[in-house]
């Protein structure tokens, strides 16, 4: 019998058992930058954010998430949607840079019919993407096996450039 090993799943199957915070985004927004390693806060912007997927379809998954609890788009000011989007530029470019994927998922699920997991605030994701990453396991097994732990994923990505470029906001 085959063995898969994935010790940071243990958090998902049991969070049903844990007290939940009002929001898991506003909670790592106002937390302290000094604890942004055990929270994967990759980068902290004016009034949004980035941070990795604890739960995530690639290595690599991340999100960003503006700091206004809000829905969606329509409810954030254009200064912050223009940060958001800055960073969604800077998620791409600096997956492409650590991980060589052959793609990229960027997108929203606005709404929890649209499949969003904390669907009252609004969060973008950012995954890298390779040919044949949905394989049999992942497609029949419903499974995943991801070969780098979260840790390192956040080492490498915290590591890159998180200061966007452009006019002033």
């Amino acid at each position: 019998m085959d063995h898969l090993w994935s010790p940071w799943r243990y958090r998902y199957v049991t969070a049903g058992q844990e007290p939940k915070p009002e929001c898991v985004f506003c909670d790592k927004w106002k937390a302290s930058p000094k604890t942004d390693e055990a929270h994967l806060v990759l980068f902290r912007g004016r009034s949004s954010y980035g941070l990795l997927n604890l739960y995530p379809y690639t290595n690599g998954h991340l999100m960003v998430v503006p700091a206004r609890h809000v829905a969606r788009i329509e409810d954030l000011p254009e200064v912050e949607w223009l940060e958001l989007m800055r960073y969604a530029r800077l998620a791409e470019k600096n997956l492409r840079a650590v991980y060589g994927p052959d793609g990229l998922n960027l997108g929203f699920n606005i709404g929890k019919a649209a499949g969003a997991g904390i669907a009252g605030h609004l969060h973008l994701h950012a995954l890298p993407r390779w040919q044949g990453d949905a394989n049999f396991l992942t497609v029949i097994g419903e499974t995943r096996v991801h070969p780098e732990a979260l840790p390192e994923s956040w080492r490498k990505l915290r590591a890159c450039s998180w200061v966007p470029t452009g006019p002033e906001l």
